[in-house]
């Protein structure tokens, strides 16, 4: 059973002249703002804890990595339950 379920959130992001896609910044469902510190790695793939599949973006958020993920037009983080 997973301990993780998606958490929809609102990203602001860029399309570059070339056509690429870059998230700047997510804002969480109570309204803080986390800008994205550095993009490590965009490849198609699957959120193993949350379920679904799309762009996975590796990002570094204050130091810390983690996934977000971009599921036809929706973006969403993986959120762990207790």
């Amino acid at each position: 059973m997973s301990n993780s379920i998606k958490a929809y959130v609102t990203v602001g992001a860029v399309f570059s002249a070339e056509g690429n896609l870059t998230p700047k910044y997510i804002i969480w469902e109570d309204g803080r703002q986390f800008e994205i510190d550095r993009i490590i790695d965009v490849r198609r793939a699957a959120s193993l804890k949350a379920g679904g599949a799309g762009i996975r973006y590796t990002i570094r958020i204050g130091g810390t990595e983690t996934f977000l993920f971009l599921e036809d037009t929706r973006w969403f983080v993986e959120r762990r339950v207790s």
